[in-house]
């Protein structure tokens, strides 16, 4: 059994259109509530996460989970996605993190990203009130800092997951 399921993936904008739009609140929360009862009716212990595109926007993070919180949803995990070019600066996403993590007292995973490899990480294993749990890397091929390159080599990007390893995981 999985530790932990993803309902849905970037989810800011809803799933399965027209209904599960999020201009249909109440359809995207039967949905994705749909979802985690499936999860847990197979194993009442796996973690449930909800993941938004919304890395250091704040009001939007804020309104999407207050909105499916007010319908029911019950979930354990935020994931956030955080590319600069579209979720802000690694300040916005600092603020956001530590912000959900008060408001609403669940951990938060940057479970995709690419860019700023070190200072992503040094943001999502600290998060207010012990509650960041890192990172997931999204497409090391090819998007911004690749750390493969098109033969299936490393670069010294690589390298970097080596300090994180170091500096994070190795220090419980």
């Amino acid at each position: 059994m999985p530790d932990m399921v993803q309902v849905g993936n970037e989810i800011n904008h809803g799933i399965i259109w027209p209904e599960g739009n999020i201009n249909n609140l109440d359809s995207l929360a039967q949905l994705l509530n749909a979802g985690i009862e499936g999860v847990r009716q197979v194993n009442p212990a796996t973690t449930i996460m909800l993941h938004v595109a919304l890395g250091g926007q704040s009001d939007e993070t804020v309104w999407f989970f207050n909105n499916m919180l007010a319908r029911g949803l019950s979930f354990d995990v935020i994931g956030l996605s955080y590319y600069p070019k579209w979720h802000g600066t690694i300040d916005d996403l600092r603020d956001n993190m530590n912000d959900l993590a008060k408001r609403y007292g669940k951990d938060i995973i940057v479970v995709e990203y690419t860019q700023l490899k070190r200072e992503v990480n040094e943001l999502a294993f600290n998060v207010a009130n012990d509650r960041g749990k890192g990172s997931c890397i999204w497409e090391p091929l090819n998007t911004w800092e690749q750390f493969f390159e098109k033969d299936g080599t490393s670069n010294q990007l690589i390298n970097v997951y080596n300090e994180i390893s170091k500096k994070y995981l190795n220090r419980q």
